[in-house]
């Protein structure tokens, strides 16, 4: 009997876009406000005008930050960690910015913030509950609407780097093997490469959290 294995990586990538893009057009019906093509640049009052290039960039851009929690979630509690302070940050947001983020968004991410504190109980290392592909996934694109909402989706870039930078040593990593046949880390995502070097899980963790506290805070003045 063939066993079903779930969806293809290249199934699951059709889905994400196609969700994208489901998101843009809800945020396009919603309001004029979210109908801009110009990114902003945080920390300042300068944005960029995209055209239509700008829902072609968003895309891509969401389904990359979406991807980057997912990848993330490697060892025990680093992506409900991660995630945890980044929802708190957009749960201050709505509470203190009126009228930038929308207030029932604070009751949306504090729930979500309540909730990975009672999951994180089970998924610090060593982890009995494991959220696989759906929780990773969900929370990637909990962070990135959020920033959308705020019309400042840059902004995660800066809180979430965490994330980013783990997309990107997989990137780096399989793009420079391919050219030199050679490594840039030990291992691929980042937080393998630290495992590698000797750091335990809880270290990473805990790096990663103050780290993005720090971000967070500095993210809340660029907004």
């Amino acid at each position: 009997k063939k066993r079903n294995k779930g969806l293809s990586a290249n199934q699951k990538l059709v889905m994400q876009f196609a969700v994208a893009g489901a998101f843009l057009f809800a945020l396009y019906s919603i309001s004029p406000d979210f109908a801009r093509t110009a990114v902003r640049i945080p920390f300042t009052d300068t944005s960029i005008e995209l055209g239509v290039s700008y829902y072609i960039f968003s895309l891509f851009f969401i389904v990359f930050v979406v991807n980057s929690v997912n990848i993330t979630d490697g060892i025990d509690g680093l992506a409900g960690s991660v995630t945890f302070i980044i929802s708190v940050f957009y749960a201050i947001c709505a509470m203190f910015l009126d009228g930038i983020l929308p207030q029932p968004m604070m009751s949306v991410y504090g729930s979500l913030a309540g909730a990975l504190i009672g999951f994180l109980c089970y998924n610090i290392y060593p982890a009995r509950v494991f959220m696989g592909d759906t929780g990773s996934l969900f929370l990637g694109g909990a962070v990135v609407a959020a920033a959308y909402w705020l019309n400042n989706p840059l902004i995660i870039v800066i809180g979430g780097l965490i994330y980013i930078l783990e997309a990107l040593s997989v990137v780096i990593q399989v793009s420079w093997y391919k050219l030199t046949h050679k490594r840039v880390f030990k291992m691929a995502p980042l937080h393998h490469h630290f495992e590698m070097c000797g750091w335990k899980e809880n270290a990473i963790v805990i790096t990663a959290v103050c780290i993005t506290t720090l971000l967070s805070v500095l993210s809340y003045f660029g907004i």
